[in-house]
């Protein structure tokens, strides 16, 4: 069999300069924020989406969950595809997958066909999240990639807090309408599109008989699929210890195993298992499950919080969670700016992590009447953690791995970052509902209410039909529940703070890790064997010369 052939786009053998790289990064960054806000804008509307469509409560759920389930399932492909063809195509393929969902998401009949939309948009949103990442790995030298991950971190927070904002904006303006969550993300994709076209100049890489890993792909989903369903639906639609339960538990661990046993013959493996194995991708993998509970969970019960235990309309919720959005944005800047200049990354992960922990400790103690400027020093708190670890963790990874492996193992570390946020909204939801519905139950017998008036009062989120004593009973029972979730929260990002400190210390390499041709000619074939093969340096032509037909 012949060596497999490649070329190699001659743009990714020098670094692009500042400008170019901003001009790229613009592109990026758009589309990311596109693709994140998309998942967030819908919490705040998500009650008249699906009173318009006459969905059930498992219908509710699924609409957010579908997007999480096929983001998270399919990361891990994406970003071993980057390491195989064209990472330029293979985002702009993403942006596509994105906007039809999008699109057939906002025109939607039922409940059902929103489901369905959303899931596809969630293959989509997977590849984004994954491929933006690693395109910014492959343009830009690590030692300078702390300041841009800044703007990265700024862009995630302003739609993980702003999203909801904007749901309850779009849903209270009468001439849009819940559709608009949906479109509105439409146009700014297109133009991210089209900007990416003429601003990305990324390796093309053509590779002749390509193993790429199916079956382990396909195990992998399935059995990352199979463990969320469990974790959406225990403790509502089954109990915890039942036969539902032990078939999907069991039936995810048997296709977690096989998963790991094809991975390990594999010749293209989806996640190689190498890469996961060394000590400050497993580390980091292990700080970013606590991350990414922090950066899904505190959204969603936060803005919850707001809204029903306190009473505010989506609208001043979304207002009430800017501080944790600043601190996400000022943490995320300044330490990337400070990573550049030292070149030493672990100890703002430490010091990230322990802000993270300090945070949800003080989140852990709040009540239906918590004064604002406590909680909102501890959202601070809790976003100035996610902003210093979040990307600093892939930082430090793709710091750790040759370029060939960066987006295998940058896609395994935001595989499970949504893994854990994924995992850590649904059991904390789980725990939430059944301490609400305790405390409902147990306050509403203590004022003489009849028993049976509990079940629906803790059922229904609609507060305006309670009365006025019952509503009162129901915004304590959500805002005293919500400090027992962050305490857990608090325990569970102890590991992140554990994790961290193992981590191996590194400096920051200056440059790609790219072959250098010169050298490479003057050693010999035994100097090109041994080089990174990502763009097999052989002849290549320009992108430009491409177009031109050259």
């Amino acid at each position: 069999m012949s060596a497999p052939t490649t070329t190699a786009d001659a743009t990714a053998a020098e670094p692009m300069n500042h400008r170019q790289t901003l001009e790229a990064l613009s592109g990026l960054l758009l589309v990311l924020f596109v693709a994140m806000l998309s998942s967030t804008v819908v919490s705040t509307a998500l009650p008249q989406i699906i009173g318009s469509l006459n969905g059930s409560q498992t219908q509710y759920t699924w609409v957010v969950t579908a997007t999480l389930l096929a983001a998270t399932a399919t990361t891990p492909i994406w970003g071993k595809l980057a390491d195989l063809f064209n990472k330029k195509l293979l985002i702009q393929i993403s942006i596509v997958i994105f906007l039809l969902g999008s699109i057939v998401a906002g025109f939607s009949q039922s409940a059902g066909q929103l489901i369905a939309a959303r899931a596809f948009q969630g293959i989509g949103v997977g590849g984004l999240q994954a491929l933006v990442q690693v395109a910014i790995a492959a343009m830009i030298p690590p030692r300078e990639r702390g300041r841009y991950n800044g703007y990265l971190g700024g862009v995630m927070a302003l739609a993980t807090v702003g999203g909801p904002l904007l749901g309850g904006l779009i849903v209270d303006t009468d001439w849009l309408g819940w559709r608009w969550c949906f479109f509105v993300g439409v146009p700014f994709a297109i133009i991210a599109l089209a900007l990416l076209q003429f601003t990305l100049h990324l390796a093309t890489i053509r590779r002749d008989n390509v193993k790429i890993d199916y079956l382990g792909a396909t195990l992998i989903a399935a059995g990352v699929s199979l463990l969320l369903i469990w974790i959406s639906f225990v403790d509502g639609s089954f109990a915890w210890l039942s036969w539902q339960t032990y078939t999907m538990v069991g039936g995810t661990v048997i296709l977690l195993a096989l998963a790991v046993w094809v991975e390990s013959r594999a010749i293209e493996p989806i996640v190689p298992l190498p890469i996961i194995r060394e000590r400050n991708t497993a580390l980091a993998i292990l700080a970013s499950l606590a991350v990414g509970m922090a950066m899904f969970g505190g959204a969603v019960f936060l803005g919850q919080y707001f809204q029903i235990g306190r009473g505010y309309s989506p609208t001043e919720a979304g207002l009430l969670t800017i501080p944790m959005m600043a601190g996400v944005l000022l943490t995320s800047i300044i330490s990337g700016r400070m990573i550049t200049t030292s070149g030493r990354i672990k100890p703002y992960i430490i010091t990230g992590t322990v802000v993270l922990v300090a945070g949800f400790a003080m989140l852990a103690t709040i009540d239906h009447e918590t004064p604002l400027w406590y909680v909102g020093v501890g959202m601070f708190l809790v976003g100035g953690g996610v902003g210093m670890a979040m990307q600093n963790l892939v930082l430090a990874v793709q710091n750790s791995v040759a370029l060939k492996d960066i987006g295998a193992a940058s896609s395994s570390v935001a595989f499970f970052r949504s893994l854990g946020g994924t995992i850590g909204v649904s059991v904390l939801g789980a725990v939430l509902a059944r301490r609400v519905a305790d405390q409902i139950t147990h306050d509403l017998a203590a004022s003489g209410v009849p028993a049976s008036s509990s079940g629906s009062a803790s059922s229904s989120l609609n507060l305006n039909a309670l009365p006025d004593a019952v509503q009162h009973i129901v915004r304590a029972a959500y805002g005293d529940a919500t400090g027992h979730i962050f305490l857990i929260s608090a325990i569970i990002a102890v590991v992140g703070v554990l994790a961290a400190i193992a981590m191996r210390s590194v400096t920051l390499r200056d440059s790609l890790d790219l072959p250098d041709r010169g050298a490479a000619v003057a050693v010999g074939a035994d100097a090109l064997d041994a080089a990174p093969p990502i763009d097999q340096i052989g002849p290549a032509r320009t992108a430009d010369d491409e177009a031109r037909g050259r």
